[in-house]
């Protein structure tokens, strides 16, 4: 194998835009790895962690383009690091014929005096300094940039506090703002029903699902941290205002993991003087505060979706266990764990979202008994080693430790990682249900399904070389206007046989269901009659 590198000085570029460069890099034949990043000194790390890092890159500045790549001949080498600067240049023409592009937010703002809002998406050590010009010039920000320090959080969300100006973010990857969809959004039909939300994932469900009803308003990201106690929630009550002042939202949904109980005492007083239908998702927390605070309560992000349709229509608000009939789900499940054999006993979830991944762990804690995790939601379950399950096993593959820590893209961009976790699962013998989350949108890959299928497909026929069945069940999370199309995905999946369930939360349920041989059903469906 042969490295080559090339460095180009103070040619900034998109953090998103270089994660999908280096993920279609690292597909070309004869490329082992590819890297196209800031020469941040985290990012140089990673390259050498990687066996990456040349002389020319370690010398490069943080303002500085770097082009590593590693494949199997000098000349081999060459033309990939053509190729990526051909992908550079076209992406760069592509953008300026879409829109303007301004040095500085200075010179935007000169430009464009008009507007209210700020994007910021760089390194991390540079963001708090570029949204506090933004919110000096009176704009509203949304950082989309992790790596931004808490106490530069708490700064900027004070001073967006003092001007009345939002601070979505940092690490916010979703928000959706009177029909624009801003990081990883799904397309959503505009409507009734507001959301503010500190998960990116969160939010997409609950907008997804939503939009095949009355649709949303506006969808306000916080960021991960929001709703510690050393901020305060200072973003999704003022997320919160702007909801209750804004005369097209008529029914407001807030999600979050549960806060402290001071932090949660000012969201849901002020949400209770909202003089509007309110429905809370502290994903995992006691309903019993929402409903003492005179709120609507959501166990899941789709109970919240179906809670806050529900409202607007003045309707009461139904059960959903499962959308298809108690028949339909029992036979389907039949049809899955009547080929497992003894020894398969263990789910094993391979999240490509950390919100989906919790929320599975929370709708299975009851059921199923013990989930190990990365991000388990007891300490005691935590994995000493997140590349290796230990009986029931969920994993968020876009924790840090798999994204920041390895130089690798998001999950929901750049699949690698999950497919070769995929694999090691299915070789697993005690494996029997494979659990996965497929999101579509903007910003997310142009296909997800079709890049997965194929190694579910191969995972199947490990498992079956093995004289085992490997069940899979998945849930798609958007909507049939996505780039990606709903409808598309999910048959995709499904050619590969896999169960597609509605939402994560009934992906979870079916999971539990074939796992237990069915003898969960009970338990799942609780008090509800059925046929």
């Amino acid at each position: 194998m042969v490295l080559r590198s090339i460095v180009y000085q103070g040619e900034y570029r998109d953090s998103i835009l270089l994660m999908r460069i280096s993920q279609q890099l690292c597909n070309l034949d004869g490329v082992r790895q590819a890297a196209v990043v800031m020469a941040t000194d985290a990012n140089k790390n990673l390259l050498k962690d990687a066996g990456m890092l040349t002389e020319e890159v370690a010398a490069a500045g943080a303002n500085d383009l770097a082009v590593v790549i590693e494949a199997i001949t000098p000349e081999r080498a060459e033309e990939v690091v053509a190729k990526a600067r051909e992908m550079l240049e076209e992406a760069a023409r592509e953008r300026e014929e879409a829109e303007a592009v301004y040095a500085t937010i200075e010179s935007a703002n000169t430009a464009r005096p008009d507007t209210n809002l700020v994007l910021i998406s760089v390194p991390g050590a540079f963001a708090a300094r570029e949204a506090k010009k933004a919110l000096e010039l009176g704009k509203h920000v949304m950082i989309f940039s992790d790596g931004v320090p808490l106490e530069e959080e708490i700064e900027l969300k004070r001073l967006g506090e003092k001007k009345g100006l939002l601070v979505m973010g940092p690490d916010c990857g979703t928000s959706i703002i009177k029909g624009i969809g801003l990081g990883f959004a799904n397309v959503v039909k505009r409507g009734p029903i507001g959301v503010v939300a500190a998960s990116g994932t969160g939010a997409q469900q609950v907008s997804s699902l939503i939009s095949s009803g009355p649709g949303i308003s506006h969808v306000i990201g916080t960021g991960g941290r929001d709703l510690h106690d050393v901020v305060g929630g200072i973003t999704m009550l003022m997320g919160l205002k702007f909801l209750i002042d804004d005369p097209d939202t008529k029914t407001i949904v807030l999600i979050s993991k549960p806060p402290s109980l001071k932090v949660a005492e000012k969201i849901l007083h002020s949400a209770k003087q909202a003089g509007k239908p309110t429905v809370v998702c502290f994903l995992g927390g006691d309903p019993k505060v929402i409903e003492d605070a005179g709120l609507v309560p959501a166990a899941t992000l789709e109970d919240a979706a179906i809670k806050a349709i529900a409202l607007q229509r003045g309707e009461i608000p139904k059960i959903t266990i499962f959308s298809a009939s108690f028949d339909e789900v029992k036979k389907m499940a039949e049809e899955e764990y009547r080929r497992l054999k003894p020894e398969q006993q263990y789910i094993r979830g391979i999240y490509s979202g950390g919100t989906f991944c919790s929320e599975a762990m929370v709708v299975l804690r009851d059921l199923i008994g013990d989930v190990y995790s990365n991000i388990p939601l007891k300490p005691e379950l935590k994995l000493d080693d997140s590349n290796k399950s230990k009986e029931h096993t969920f994993i968020d593959m876009g924790d840090d430790e798999f994204t920041a820590k390895l130089g690798k893209p998001h999950p929901m961009i750049y699949h690698e990682l999950r497919q070769k976790r995929m694999l090691a699962e299915a070789s697993d013998p005690k494996t029997a249900v494979m659990l996965l989350d497929v999101v579509l949108g903007y910003g997310a890959h142009e296909d997800p399904a079709g890049a997965l299928a194929p190694t579910i497909a191969q995972a199947k026929r490990i498992a079956e070389q093995e004289g085992r069945y490997l069940s899979v069940v998945a849930s798609v999370c958007g909507t049939k206007e996505d780039p990606q199309n709903l409808d598309t995905q999910i048959e995709k999946l499904r050619r590969v046989g896999v169960v597609v369930m509605p939402s994560n939360a009934q992906a979870a349920r079916m999971a539990a269901l074939i796992a237990s041989r069915g003898k969960l059903w009970e338990k799942i469906v609780g008090g509800i009659k059925y046929g």
